[in-house]
């Protein structure tokens, strides 16, 4: 393999990772090639959350003008009853993210924050990301990557970085396949246009619904206009693991039977519910061989239940094109740098996320006193503040690279 200088960093997948990945190497100067399987650049319909650690990354690329466009900051998050209704304040967010931590929380439609990264990547190279193309395998030595996609087509590279997501071909070349574990819970999600519902479910508050067993969040997208809902609970009879699959209203419905009106008014309003199996996976103790690394969902996939896996991937792909700044001779050495910057942080994301799962399910929530004494035990302000102080304050510009 000959590979000149300029040979490009080569990126598997453009998703939210590999596109800020792709972005902060091209805010560095360095080319990037991104290469997509799919025929046409889309994301799944979805909401996420974007706190501000994920923000100040975001903003230090220069997309805060295009964020505040399609989101909006969240006032805060609350916790409420899954019998009663009853509600208890989490946190605020709104002014006090700003103040506390120097950006805002933002709630926001994945699919726009995917088309943001997408068009500031293509605005630096038109060339940048390409479609259809499937990283099948790779080669590499001394000099660069060479990746195959499933075409046979051969394409160079001085590395690889796979953000090909939680089937990653990139990570099983490197490691083998990994070892999922179903959950034992399911999740339903969908969008529901603001206007079909009360306007008490409209505020601009992530509310984390908890019960026995289960937990529902919803809060708002695009600057309003739509309402994300997420319902989660443990059931054994379904292990797709798929962001397509649709199920019905009627089956969603059954599966929260019981539940507060509020929550089955947001599953009446409903277009379309989808469900997916939730997977357990044990995070991965190394990331990287020689020139090639992985990030996000390709080497820490967590549960959705701390709300940080599209920061992770965010924060992944900015720590990562510092590294390779700060070490442009020695690709190796970039990718343990970037790896002993991120892994524990990211893994002790996925074990928070299960530790929630957790808390959000307890069978203390069935009934109203109990419920009450638990809430007050778990979601109290130094628990709260001892949960998600070292999440929201961490700064990608002082990770030691």
């Amino acid at each position: 393999m000959s590979h000149n200088a300029t040979s490009p960093y080569l990126i598997a997948g453009a998703g939210l990772g590999g596109l800020t990945a792709a972005l902060a190497l091209q805010r560095r100067g360095l080319r990037v090639r991104v290469l997509e399987q799919a025929q046409e650049l889309r994301e799944v319909g979805a909401g996420i959350q974007l706190s501000a650690n994920a923000n100040r990354v975001l903003y230090q690329l220069g997309l805060e003008d295009a964020l505040m466009e399609v989101a909006r900051p969240t006032a805060g998050k609350r916790i409420r009853l899954w019998s009663s209704g009853r509600t208890w304040p989490l946190f605020d967010l709104g002014a006090e993210s700003v103040a506390r931590y120097g950006y805002p929380y933002l709630t926001i439609y994945r699919a726009d924050l995917h088309r943001i990264l997408a068009q500031a990547v293509q605005a630096n190279d038109p060339h940048a990301i390409t479609l259809g193309a499937k990283v099948a395998q790779f080669t590499q030595d001394d000099t660069g990557v060479t990746a195959v996609l499933a075409s046979g087509e051969r394409i160079e590279g001085a590395a690889l970085i796979g953000a090909d997501g939680v089937h990653s071909r990139v990570r099983a070349a490197l490691f083998g396949a990994d070892a999922a574990a179903f959950s034992g819970t399911v999740a339903w999600r969908g969008v529901i246009p603001a206007e079909k519902l009360p306007p008490h479910l409209r505020e601009p508050y992530a509310c984390n619904w908890v019960g026995p067993g289960a937990h529902v969040i919803h809060y708002p997208l695009r600057q309003g206009k739509l309402v994300n809902f997420v319902g989660i609970l443990e059931r054994d009879d379904w292990q797709v693991e798929s962001w397509t699959e649709r199920g019905s209203v009627e089956e969603c419905a059954r599966d929260f039977a019981g539940w507060h009106e509020d929550v089955q008014t947001l599953i009446q309003a409903l277009d379309e519910p989808y469900k997916w199996a939730l997977m357990l996976r044990e995070p991965l103790p190394a990331w990287s061989l020689r020139r090639v690394t992985l990030l996000g969902d390709a080497c820490h996939p967590t549960l959705p239940m701390l709300a940080s896996g599209a920061a992770m991937a965010i924060e992944d792909g900015y720590v990562l094109a510092r590294a390779l700044e700060a070490h442009p001779d020695d690709i190796p050495l970039a990718f343990k740098r970037y790896e002993a910057a991120r892994v524990e942080r990211a893994s002790r994301v996925v074990r928070g996320s299960a530790e929630n799962a957790r808390r959000f399910h307890n069978p203390a929530l069935e009934h109203a006193q109990g419920a009450a004494d638990y809430v007050d035990r778990e979601w109290n302000e130094a628990r709260v503040r001892e949960r998600y102080e070292w999440l929201f304050s961490y700064n990608a510009d002082e990770a030691p690279v």
